[in-house]
């Protein structure tokens, strides 16, 4: 199995660097790793498009080498697929990710993002996330994590991937609880409270810095959801696809005359 590891938080990344080892530990993976030169959390699936990308062989230190660009985590993911590494990876990785992608945080998540670009290039993917030691329940940075169940889980899935149920153009998102898993749960996206607000920052020769970002979201209780299956100290695997397509809603736009709108808008007359 060839493998691409990648992620949002950066090659020198303690995530990226658990899940590497435990990946090389697996019998028959050929690993190769391009990851961002620097964290790039919370990207999505922003792409370099008017420069040319800086690449770097970085030694692990174990005798292995990866690439470090200044790119994004999809650019990664195009560099494997370009000829960067010597094989078409046959897999890709994203994460291990520096806090949770849970419910609606996937479309901000560089570490989804790179996954998808998987699935869209038509090569399975997983990404996987862990919650932080402070049972945080979104993707917050600055507190401690634990990440080698996390790794096992995510190496054993990748050993057995062949037995695993995933589709064509469908990437797992993996979120480890923090501490003990008390087991795994197949899962749906659950529902995100952002409390977002615009906070004045600073005022200065006639400009003004804002925050936007509330820091702790919450979320919907819901059964059946990724939140639910974390909270319970569930490692929640969700199977993801990228057709957005609102199917039901096709029929209904079908019926409404959209070549009317092609023609000169009516002007009231006073």
């Amino acid at each position: 199995m060839k493998v691409l590891l990648t992620n949002d938080d950066g090659i020198q990344a303690k995530g990226l660097n658990v899940l590497r080892r435990a990946l090389a530990a697996v019998e028959g993976i050929e690993l190769a790793v391009i990851a961002p030169s620097g964290n790039r959390s919370a990207i999505g699936r922003g792409i370099t498009t008017r420069e040319p990308l800086w690449v770097e062989e970085i030694a692990f230190g174990d005798g292995t080498t990866g690439f470090a660009t200044d790119g994004t985590p999809v650019d990664c993911v195009r560099f494997a697929a370009l000829g960067l590494i010597p094989f078409q990876p046959e897999l890709i990785v994203a994460g291990i990710n520096h806090g949770a992608n849970l419910g609606d945080d996937i479309t901000y998540s560089g570490t989804v993002a790179a996954a998808l670009e998987g699935v869209i290039l038509g090569i399975p993917a997983i990404a996987a996330s862990q919650q932080s030691e402070a049972r945080a329940m979104d993707f917050a940075d600055g507190h401690g994590f634990e990440f080698d169940q996390a790794a096992a889980f995510v190496a054993r899935m990748v050993d057995q991937i062949d037995d695993v149920p995933l589709p064509a153009g469908t990437l797992l998102n993996v979120n480890c609880p923090a501490g003990d898993a008390q087991g795994a749960r197949a899962c749906k996206l659950g529902k995100r409270i952002y409390r977002d607000r615009l906070e004045l920052a600073e005022e200065a020769n006639g400009r003004r810095r804002y925050r936007i970002y509330g820091e702790y979201p919450g979320y919907e209780e819901e059964a059946g959801t990724d939140f639910e299956a974390v909270a319970e100290g569930l490692i929640a695997v969700t199977p993801l696809h990228f057709d957005l397509t609102d199917r039901a809603s096709i029929e209904a736009l079908g019926g409404y005359d959209l070549d009317r709108l092609l023609a000169p808008a009516a002007r009231e007359v006073e």
